[in-house]
């Protein structure tokens, strides 16, 4: 894991791509106000791969999807901002508001290809609609265009297959065919919502080569949600950490692997597979997420937190600075709080993770 030139960066040396700032969703649900995004701020910085991380429900997918306006019918943006290319996206309300932003900037990749393809319409068809409503081709240079999309996600033989309907396709031909589709407009951010969980460990890793050599090519941002720090190893600069609706930790990639401070951080690195030993049994965190239905006291981790300290019950703490590119949320982290050492196995990760081949590459050990 080498530091990549982005990270060698100070924050002010880098180009902002999209800055949010206290950033509150909401739902409405039987008469109730969820509050499933709480005050937010994050700045995701131009051409470089961040990776959103959490459990199942801590509101990685609903974080993003105030980028492109795709919250669901019941949900709002409460209060924030969130800035790209001097504009206020929390203030877009209607389709017609969102069309030079959503697909043409801020492009987002699914998890499952068959809910992003229509099973009734050629491949072909389905990106030449994109191209003649986005970039105002004709039919002759929309379908020239469409072949070499296909070409470059590596469809073989793209004159032949841009024909085909999607059920001709495997699982990871219609996931590179969806990202076709997210390139066609060759946008500034592509959103990609746990692009590979549906795929199989040699096809995921095809797909994920084949995003990291987009990005090169078309030099875009990339913002990576994924409830696995397995593969955030292997694709990301920075890593933000999720959880009860809120950023708990964020860092470059090698703070929150060498060095991380956040004990929810600890417990995903801890519930890794790859970093069991054989013949122990794996490790899992203790309970379940907060539920949003009631309002949230404190630190929303502390119930299943084992280092919990009293105020985690009381007060919620605030975002303490580390270093220049790392922070954490936590009260452990306060100068009156006791020392608290992380679990063996987290204090073991450099040597664990050095002898892991990930991303078809050694890990380098950068531990302090």
């Amino acid at each position: 894991m080498q530091e990549n030139d982005i990270n060698v960066k100070t924050e002010n040396e880098r180009e902002i791509e999209i800055s949010v700032k206290d950033l509150s969703v909401c739902f409405l649900s039987h008469g109730n106000k969820l509050h499933v995004i709480r005050n937010v701020s994050l700045d995701i910085y131009k051409g470089e791969t961040i990776a959103i991380v959490g459990e199942s429900g801590s509101g990685k997918s609903v974080f993003t999807k105030t980028f492109t306006g795709m919250l669901e019918s019941n949900g709002y943006i409460s209060s924030g901002t969130i800035m790209f290319q001097n504009e206020d996206l929390a203030k877009l309300k209607t389709s017609k508001d969102w069309l030079h932003i959503r697909g043409k900037k801020i492009a987002t990749i699914f998890q499952d290809p068959m809910t992003s393809l229509n099973p009734l319409l050629r491949i072909g068809s389905q990106i030449i609609e994109v191209l003649r409503l986005h970039r105002g081709m004709n039919k002759e240079e929309a379908e020239k265009e469409a072949i070499e999309l296909l070409r470059r996600v590596r469809i073989p033989e793209p004159e032949k297959r841009i024909h085909d309907f999607p059920f001709m396709y495997s699982g990871g031909m219609r996931q590179r065919v969806v990202i076709a589709i997210a390139l066609a407009c060759n946008p500034d951010v592509l959103i990609c919502d746990e692009p590979t969980t549906a795929l199989d460990v040699t096809v995921q890793t095809q797909i994920l080569e084949l995003i990291k050599d987009l990005q090169k090519e078309y030099n875009f941002t990339t913002i990576f949600i994924t409830h696995d720090l397995g593969v955030v190893a292997g694709i990301a600069d920075r890593v933000a950490v999720m959880y009860g609706g809120q950023i708990v930790e964020y860092g470059s990639v090698e703070d929150i692997f060498y060095r991380p401070a956040h004990p929810y951080t600890w417990a995903l690195l801890s519930s890794l597979p790859q970093l069991a030993d054989d013949g122990e049994a794996l490790s899992y965190i203790h309970g379940n997420p907060p539920s949003f239905n009631e309002e949230i006291v404190g630190d929303a981790f502390a119930p299943r937190n084992k280092y919990a300290l009293k105020i985690d019950y009381i007060q919620e703490p605030p975002m303490f600075k580390i270093s220049d590119s790392h922070y954490a949320k936590t009260w452990l982290l306060d100068k009156r709080a006791p020392k608290v050492e992380p679990p063996k196995i987290v204090q073991n990760l450099s040597k664990k993770l050095n002898s892991m081949v990930i991303d078809n590459k050694k890990v380098g050990d950068n531990s302090d």
